[in-house]
Parts: C-alpha cells; structure tokens; sequence
C-alpha cells in the first residue's frame, strides 16, 4: 500500500486523522512538541510538524474513502498525480522526531565537498555533503532527504 498526503482543512490534521483511524484508515500525523503562551501561563502542546497535511496508506483502489470523513479536503498532487510518499521517507520523518534533542556527532576536520556518513543522531547511516564550514558549525546537505543539516562545533 502506498502512503499519499492528504490536505486538511486549517487546525483539523488531529481530528481527521483520529476519524480517519476510526473507520480503518491508517495515517501518519507526525506532531512535535511548542511551548504557547498565554497572558496568565505557559504551556506545552502537541502541533503538527505539517500544517494542514497527514499522511495515509491505503489501496489506490480505496482512495476516495477519505472523502467520508470531514475535515479532509483533498490529495496533494505531484505532476498530475496524487504524491506517494514512500516507506523510507516516513520512517525518516519517525526516526528524526524520535530521536534525542542533542546527541555527540564525531567531526574529523571536514571541508567544503566532502561526503560523509553520519554516524549518529536521526539521520543516521545517510550520506551528507559538507555545504559549509564556519567556526562553530557545519552546514550539511542531506540530498537523498531534500533537507539541509546544521551540525554545532563542540569542544570536549
């Protein structure tokens, strides 16, 4: 089965992939923690990471069964069309937020072009290419994922 990502209306993300669960759907809404701020208290709650997307795995055959739920609008389109996102990608999005906020990564005097293999952390065993080296951190491209990975300097 194939995931697809499913375009929600504005603050549902939550209730359509609860709804959606309910009648057997599996989904994928990934969350992270954000600390709000009202006048009289702070607060941690739970956001989505992708504002007004979750993911789903159903048959292409099944599709429309989204439909059934309210809150869900439409499947986001990809050269016509719907986007499948595959295993990988959302197992790297779990891994990523899963893992711990810091973690040790072993900088052996890297340069501008160089390809290396992280070690640790979320992105774990993925090829990155060193973008940029500045004096408290490197810039690294993680071109198999599409994103860009700040790494800190530290002393020991």
């Amino acid at each position: 089965m194939n995931w697809y990502v499913v375009y929600t209306k504005p603050k549902w993300e939550k209730k359509v992939a609860e709804r959606l669960n309910a009648i057997g759907i599996v989904t994928y809404c990934p969350l992270v923690n954000k600390i709000s701020q009202w006048s009289d208290r702070k607060k941690t709650i739970q956001v989505p990471l992708f504002n007004s997307y979750i993911f789903v795995q159903i048959l292409e055959k099944e599709r429309n069964k989204i439909f059934e739920v309210t809150g869900a609008v439409r499947y986001l389109f990809w050269l016509s069309k719907p986007a499948i996102v595959r295993d990988e990608e959302i197992k790297a999005i779990q891994n990523w937020l899963s893992a711990p906020e810091c973690y040790k990564v072993a900088v052996d005097k890297w340069q501008r072009g160089d390809k290396v293999i992280l070690d640790s952390g979320p992105f774990v065993a993925h090829e990155a290419t060193v973008q940029e080296v500045k004096q408290n951190y490197y810039v690294l491209v993680l071109e198999s994922l599409g994103c860009i990975l700040k790494v800190e300097k530290r002393e020991e």
